[in-house]
């Protein structure tokens, strides 16, 4: 499969896909991996297409020139109503695809309102609330108990797998940042703090390839610390007073 790393060439290819598939647009986002120049093999071309006037938003994926290519179809209207999903799931994926974008075929007034609008929403990350650190308290408390005394290597690697996505996005939420999911946990945390992602990455290395807890019990808990550490006793959890439904 055919890669390049060069930007002016990326360019070229998004206005041929403009151009056959999205002729009335108005312009794009090239963005992504192969625009930071992180892309491997096996990397999509991440394309934001803007449109002033849509049916509705899609994604959709297809091959252009062998790459592989995600493509985002949005109007402004629908890209602010994404900027808050993201905002509630606490991961600005589409947000930070617009922030970090290449505008093609050329930047316009539009263009760069968008491109503000993504940098002011990405500057302002949810605070988070004193429930959330509880609930994170109560959550982590128990996916450390899983890994303590696992009956096999493959329960703690599974209980590992969920600790590790649910531990980034506390420490990244309690220090003021987004959060992040899937390969953009070790991003995120070596944005933040270097030397903290280093540790995070060791820590869990270590249980995932020799099924060594120690280090990642140790972690958490000096995470927790500061806000009150492991919480299991008196711990209660209220879901909504309409979440109920009648037995017929």
């Amino acid at each position: 499969m055919k890669k390049t790393t060069s930007l002016d060439e990326l360019i070229e290819i998004t206005k041929d896909i403009l151009r056959t598939k999205y002729a009335s647009a108005e312009f794009a986002f090239l963005s992504g991996s192969f625009v930071r120049g992180e892309a491997t093999a096996f990397s999509d071309l991440d394309v934001v297409v803007i449109y002033k006037q849509l049916p509705n938003a899609f994604r959709e994926s297809f091959y252009f020139r062998n790459f592989p290519v995600e493509a985002f179809v949005h109007t402004p209207e629908t890209l602010n109503y994404f900027y808050e999903a993201d905002a509630k799931d606490f991961v600005p994926s589409l947000t930070a695809m617009v922030a970090e974008g290449v505008e093609v075929p050329a930047k316009t007034d539009l263009s760069a309102r968008l491109k503000h609008s993504a940098n002011e929403f990405l500057s302002r990350p949810p605070k988070i609330s004193v429930e959330e650190i509880r609930n994170f308290r109560g959550w982590l408390t128990d996916l450390v108990d899983d890994i303590r005394a696992p009956r096999s290597k493959a329960e703690s690697t599974a209980s590992g797998t969920t600790l590790y996505a649910a531990l980034a996005g506390f420490y990244l939420r309690a220090n003021g940042a987004w959060s992040a999911k899937s390969k953009t946990i070790p991003r995120a945390l070596r944005k933040l703090n270097p030397d903290f992602q280093r540790r995070f990455c060791e820590s869990f290395e270590r249980l995932f390839v020799a099924g060594e807890t120690e280090a990642v019990i140790k972690l958490t808990e000096e995470l927790l610390a500061p806000h009150g550490g492991f919480l299991f006793d008196g711990l209660r959890l209220d879901a909504p007073a309409d979440w109920r439904k009648p037995v017929e």
